[in-house]
């Protein structure tokens, strides 16, 4: 399990555990899974999407950043509404 933060200007948007994180990077889609490794990436327009024990959810995002370190998965992003 992954522990995942997603932050907006505006508030957390989420916090907890899931299974896989998928993220807009700059350089294409990735897809983050345990024990990926370490890695920091600016985030273009797209959807942000994560996957819980229960749920799948997608955010629209215009932009930010995603940093990965040891199954703690740190996104910061600005919505787009």
């Amino acid at each position: 399990m992954l522990k995942l933060k997603i932050v907006s200007p505006e508030k957390v948007e989420f916090e907890g555990e899931v299974t896989s994180v998928k993220v807009p990077g700059v350089l294409g889609n990735f897809e983050i899974l345990d024990n990926h490794a370490p890695i920091i990436s600016s985030l273009q327009k797209g959807v942000v999407e994560y996957t819980t024990a229960s749920e799948t959810v997608t955010i629209n995002v215009l932009g930010g950043f995603a940093e990965v370190q040891k199954n703690e998965v740190s996104v910061c992003i600005e919505k787009d509404v």
